[in-house]
């Protein structure tokens, strides 16, 4: 087989765990208990897809993953391949190449292929959200120019909000662009842009306007534009198999036709696709929190200790059943949020936020729990366990902290 043909490096052993959870979630019943099946409640189309993504993370990203990790490639040949099963432009309009999903099924699909590989799953919900903004609010000519090489993921595409100064406080952006004539000037920059350098299309947050989230409005670049530039490719914990970079303007000249909605829609345009993109990442926290359970489960049932296996001691039953309900209940949540937001519910954005806050917070202490219960093993790099804790680590971060969810949350019940 290919697998059989792989070097027999130590690492490419050492991986043989991180394939073998993602095979068990493609048999279904067979390795999952019933409890945990992530295709209960779902309809016939959805199970399809599900069960399309879980077979593409198993086949092409699970037994890839720590090389991608430790090499910090940028797969993007088996992201093309995964464009050609739809997985570019999930939630976006058929007519430019996108595949016409509900939220609920790109939840359902990124979940999927996130047990293969998390850190790859979770730069393509970024990518699948930049299309989704030029789709939803540019015009006939932009929606047609950027969005089939896109969806096609010919061409990758970058998120462009944070800056060296706002992070939390995204309305303080400095970015500027300043009009002259048919063109705007752009300075400033912005960092941890997942993809900088490597992708061909920056969808910009920037201000044109006076302080305050109406002053700002969003840009399309495209690599290779006078006075776009990158800083160093950072090194991280985790996240590894996507470049991140700052994105540096000098003079960046870009037209005024590369601007989505009117001047001051920016804020709430970056809005809007963070309410999505918070699903989106939350459901990458739940592909690699149910593929932690899965090693845990099969570690206790083979480990043993004290002249037995793990799975008979008491303790380790009962952390292992508060992984599954956490897991289930997060999995819910998210669902639910992900309804909403399809719908246009007036509470979408306040239950995406609570999704997101409880869903990665929840899915990271089952990863690291799942760590935990492989003990001194759990810490080596041969055993996938721990890519998957680093990888998700950054997930309570971005999207909007999980500081900042609370905020949201809260301030919607007290005006409420």
């Amino acid at each position: 087989s290919r697998e059989a043909e792989r070097p027999r490096t130590a690492m490419a052993m050492a991986w043989r765990a991180a394939p073998r959870a993602a095979r068990l979630l493609l048999l279904g019943r067979r390795g999952i208990a019933s409890c945990i099946d992530p295709s209960v409640g779902l309809t016939e189309d959805q199970k399809e897809f599900q069960k399309v993504a879980l077979d593409f993370a198993a086949k092409e990203m699970a037994p890839n993953m720590a090389e991608w990790d430790e090499k910090e490639i940028f797969p993007v040949e088996t992201m093309r391949k995964a464009a050609q099963l739809g997985f570019g432009g999930i939630y976006v309009k058929p007519d430019v190449g996108g595949s016409g999903l509900s939220r609920l099924d790109t939840s359902i699909i990124f979940e999927a292929l996130s047990t293969g590989c998390t850190s790859t799953t979770a730069y393509m919900s970024i990518h699948n959200m930049c299309v989704w903004m030029i789709d939803t609010f540019g015009n006939e000519e932009q929606r047609r120019r950027f969005c089939p090489s896109l969806c096609s993921m010919e061409k990758f595409a970058s998120y462009c909000l944070t800056e060296p100064g706002s992070g939390s406080d995204a309305a303080s952006l400095l970015t500027s662009a300043q009009r002259k004539g048919d063109t705007y000037v752009l300075n400033g920059s912005k960092a941890f842009i997942s993809g900088g350098g490597d992708t061909d299309v920056y969808v910009v947050m920037c201000r044109t306007g006076g302080p305050g989230p109406k002053g700002i409005s969003c840009l399309v670049l495209e690599k290779g534009m006078p006075g776009l530039s990158f800083g160093k490719k950072e090194k991280k914990v985790g996240w590894n198999s996507q470049p991140t970079r700052a994105v540096i303007f000098e003079d960046c000249v870009v037209p005024v036709g590369n601007r989505l909605g009117a001047e001051g829609q920016g804020f709430n345009i970056a809005m809007q696709g963070l309410n999505g993109g918070r699903i989106n990442i939350a459901s990458c926290s739940l592909g690699a929190a149910h593929a932690s359970v899965i090693l845990a489960q099969e570690h206790l049932s083979v480990r043993k200790q004290f002249g037995e296996p793990l799975a008979n001691n008491q303790y380790l039953q009962f952390r292992l059943a508060e992984m599954a309900t956490r897991l289930v209940a997060a999995r819910l949540m998210v669902r639910n949020a992900a309804r909403a937001l399809q719908d246009s519910r007036e509470d979408a954005a306040v239950l995406c936020s609570m999704a997101k806050l409880f869903a990665t917070d929840e899915c990271f202490g089952i990863c690291n729990q799942a760590l935990q219960m492989h003990g001194g093993y759990g810490y080596l790099k041969d055993y996938a366990v721990q890519q998957f804790v680093r990888d998700i680590r950054v997930h309570q971060i971005l999207e909007g902290t999980n500081e900042v969810m609370r905020m949201i949350v809260a301030r919607s019940l007290l005006q409420g």
